[in-house]
């Protein structure tokens, strides 16, 4: 498994997983909740 931090502008938000988008402030329209990222990466 790979995790890189890559900064970007404009409120952007966004997790992937070996290239696969998990989580996308963009289109939920909101952060994550506690815990939330994790258990994405962990694929839980």
């Amino acid at each position: 498994m790979e995790a890189e931090l890559v900064p970007k502008g404009g409120g952007v938000f966004e997790v992937s997983v070996n290239g696969n988008l998990v989580f996308s402030k963009d289109q939920l329209g909101r952060f994550p909740t506690y815990q939330e990222v994790p258990l994405l990466i962990l694929g839980g």
